[in-house]
């Protein structure tokens, strides 16, 4: 991907990544916890269900982006000027990366047993069929991949490896990647865990192959997450088991 200029203090933790680590932990914690009493305390100003739990995602990951987005838009620039330097090689390989990571999937999945979606997939995918496009993408297209790949890259690999072997920080990437997907009832059974830890895999593969290129990975997943809700669209209900 081309010489990439001193890191300097790109890779430092901030205040900011403070703020918008513990933002991003206390308020999933809260969400997790108690969704019914935030989603019901928010439909008393936005009466339909579904649009209530778009809304408080939406405020969610809005919040957490703004800080986050102050926090790394040095490193954001940088990333976006080296990927400019070879756009065709950079568009290439998201598709090549996708196909990689419905691969390691699939092997993860045949490996662990029975494909097993979790209730954070099986709720996404209620609030995409009840919702239009226009709500959709913005949110998991946009949003979550960009606070996701700020978290679970750019400090957990980026920064931290300053500190700690660059191989347990990509272990530590690809668990917490793939926990915090997996909610409800299913707790961290690794039918449900398998989708997410060969997505996280494949991502950290490719953050780390371009020299923790954040901007890198956020294409991959955003593409990723595009390809899923345009599916969701298209599929029929009945053949995604809804």
């Amino acid at each position: 991907m081309g010489t990439i200029p001193p890191a300097g203090r790109l890779y430092r933790f901030s205040a900011l990544d403070a703020v918008a680590f513990g933002l991003y932990v206390v308020l999933a914690a809260v969400l997790t916890a108690a969704p019914a009493p935030v989603t019901n305390l928010v439909r008393q100003a936005i009466p339909d269900a579904a649009t209530a739990v778009f809304a408080v995602n939406v405020a969610f990951y809005v919040l957490v982006g703004l800080f986050a987005v102050t926090a790394a838009w040095r490193v954001i620039a940088r990333d976006m000027r080296i990927l400019a330097t070879r756009p065709w090689f950079t568009v290439a390989m998201i598709p090549v990366s996708i196909v990689a990571m419905l691969v390691l999937s699939a092997i993860l999945v045949s490996l662990t047993g029975s494909a097993a979606a979790s209730q954070n997939q099986l709720g996404l995918q209620s609030l995409v069929q009840q919702l239009p496009p226009w709500y959709v993408v913005p949110l998991l297209v946009v949003l979550g991949p960009f606070v996701e790949e700020y978290l679970f890259r750019h400090l957990l690999i980026g920064k931290l490896s300053r500190h700690v072997n660059i191989w347990l920080c990509c272990a530590l990437s690809v668990a917490c990647f793939a926990a915090v997907h997996v909610v409800g009832r299913e707790g961290l059974a690794l039918p449900a865990l398998a989708p997410y830890l060969g997505m996280g895999g494949i991502l950290v593969a490719a953050y780390v192959w371009t020299g923790k290129n954040v901007m890198f990975s956020y294409f991959i997943h955003a593409s990723k997450n595009l390809l899923a809700v345009i599916l969701i669209y298209v599929v029929p209900q009945q053949l995604l088991g809804g």
